[in-house]
């Protein structure tokens, strides 16, 4: 009997085995294959065998409950399509007139021969652009005295001065640099392709001129905006935390195919500062989050990694959409789909509903919109929430411990407390998608690059990268804004005042 025993034991551990090496290879074929979206759409048509299976599924498992009915909108009104056909090109674009005529012995009516009159014009618009270099040449006029010329020993020659140059002895000015940083970090081009690009244009440079260019822009000048940005981070009341990968070639101490990690960090965005800073450290560790933010006080969203909880003085809140997501994977590693991940994403959607009403609810008379917005979520979203954990508790013994779902389960009910908090304070977020979209940006940079070469290259990416998010945040065109903030910091003592040059208040600036 023991012997039978032991067999079933491992029977059973097997079993489980195969079941989670099938989750892995289905939900590895669907990252690969299938829509990289996670919204969760209702099947509009099934066959009616699948839904009588699904159904028997569901019934075995006992895992259908119906969402408490907090009075919220049970349908909602969809999105108006976008209109279709080609936009009208900008009005701000100047206008060129290219003018048209017929011939003059055109000009004579076809039918009877008389002369025609001009009786209008048809006009159509075409986007017309050129891309040109040209070479801008200093001409300092020289002075010198002819009266010390011809009676003295020296004759003193004066020079007319130039004002401080982004990289004095380079060739580039602040607008070449401004666009060389816009098409490596905005537009994704590795500084190869680059260089390339500048050949292609009869104007030689070299990758690791373009190098220079982009760390000497960082050090001397970009890394001020960045230190006075990050001092106003600290300072707001919400504060988003993420990280990501990032590799460096040249390290001291570390091989080339070592991780490193740019740490994200964001205002909220409610904000009247949108910030975004990318900082680049050689690990994960606690200690790189709690340099950079040092005692901060306010609320930080963060997933559940634990290195962000280390903050001692932060109210943490969590991510909604990290626990959402290990359940759209645990409904995408299922063979017949349905079953409790599908129930799990009934509930996520009428939270993020609630969320999607919430910004539209006008606040009470003497009532702040944060106020609004708890006292909304206290009543549409905490039932929901209730709900939703009864049924974890109801289900977390019933799922194996390896599987999708079951790692979706034991993940929102280890991380509910922050979960859930978000409902205590209109401020918090329900999640932290705001920075995630800002990291996607440069994700999909380092597809293109691959890697950095030097930490000081890695430290300069991080810096221009930094500028490049805040001003996408701001609404500032990232070009004409390097232009002139390259243009004038060199003019500016290194104790000056920068602030106007801030991204959230140039964008005043250029408004006005």
């Amino acid at each position: 009997m023991a012997r039978i025993a032991v067999l079933q034991a491992e029977n059973r551990q097997l079993a489980e085995r195969v079941v989670k090496l099938e989750e892995e290879l289905a939900l590895a074929r669907s990252h690969r294959f299938a829509p990289k979206s996670e919204k969760h759409v209702d099947r509009l048509f099934n066959e009616a065998e699948q839904v009588a299976d699904e159904d028997d599924a569901g019934s075995e498992d006992g895992n259908v409950v119906d969402l408490p009915d907090t009075g919220f909108p049970s349908t909602e009104k969809k999105p108006e399509g976008k209109k279709r056909g080609r936009k009208a090109l900008p009005e701000h674009l100047p206008r060129e007139r290219v003018e048209y005529d017929l011939p003059e012995d055109q000009k004579a009516c076809p039918c009877c021969r008389h002369r025609m009159h001009h009786m209008g014009e048809a006009i159509t618009e075409q986007l017309h652009i050129e891309v040109k270099a040209k070479v801008l040449q200093n001409v300092r006029f020289k002075y010198a005295c002819r009266h010390c010329d011809r009676t003295g020993i020296n004759t003193p020659v004066v020079i007319a001065p130039m004002p401080a140059q982004p990289l004095p002895g380079s060739i580039a000015t602040a607008s070449t640099l401004a666009f060389a940083l816009v098409h490596k970090y905005v537009d994704g081009t590795p500084l190869y392709r680059l260089s390339q690009a500048f050949e292609r244009a009869g104007v030689p440079v070299s990758r690791g001129a373009l190098g220079h260019w982009v760390i000497g822009s960082s050090e001397k000048h970009l890394s001020r905006i960045y230190d006075a940005l990050k001092l106003r981070l600290r300072s707001q009341a919400l504060i988003h935390g993420d990280e990501t990968t990032v590799q460096v070639l040249k390290e001291k101490d570390r091989e080339a195919t070592s991780t490193s990690f740019m740490w994200a960090y964001r205002s909220g965005e409610e904000s009247n500062e949108p910030i975004v800073l990318l900082d680049y450290q050689p690990g994960r560790g606690q200690i790189y989050p709690q340099a950079f933010l040092g005692d901060y006080r306010g609320i930080l969203m963060s997933d559940g990694y634990t290195a962000w909880r280390t903050l001692a003085g932060a109210t943490h809140v969590g991510c909604m959409a990290h626990s959402r997501r290990r359940f759209v994977d645990a409904l995408k590693a299922r063979k017949k789909g349905g079953g409790p991940p599908e129930q799990a994403l009934k509930f996520f959607e009428q939270l993020y509903r609630v969320e999607g009403q919430v910004r539209n609810e006008k606040p009470d008379k003497g009532e702040t919109q944060a106020d609004c917005i708890r006292r909304f979520r206290q009543q549409h979203s905490v039932p929901i929430l209730n709900a939703l954990k009864a049924w974890l508790d109801d289900i977390a013994p019933k799922v194996l411990p390896d599987s999708k779902i079951g790692d979706a389960v034991s993940y929102t009910l280890n991380q509910w407390e922050y979960l859930t908090r978000y409902t205590e304070d209109g401020r918090m977020p329900i999640d932290n998608n705001l920075l995630e979209r800002d990291i996607r940006i440069f994700a999909t940079g380092r597809k293109s690059w691959l890697f950095s070469d030097t930490v000081d290259g890695a430290r300069a990416s991080a810096v221009i990268y930094s500028l490049m998010l805040t001003c996408r945040a701001c609404g500032v065109e990232p070009l004409a804004y390097l232009r002139y903030v390259l243009s004038e910091l060199p003019q500016r003592a290194t104790d000056a005042d920068i602030t106007d040059l801030l991204p959230f208040n140039f964008a005043k600036t250029a408004a006005a």
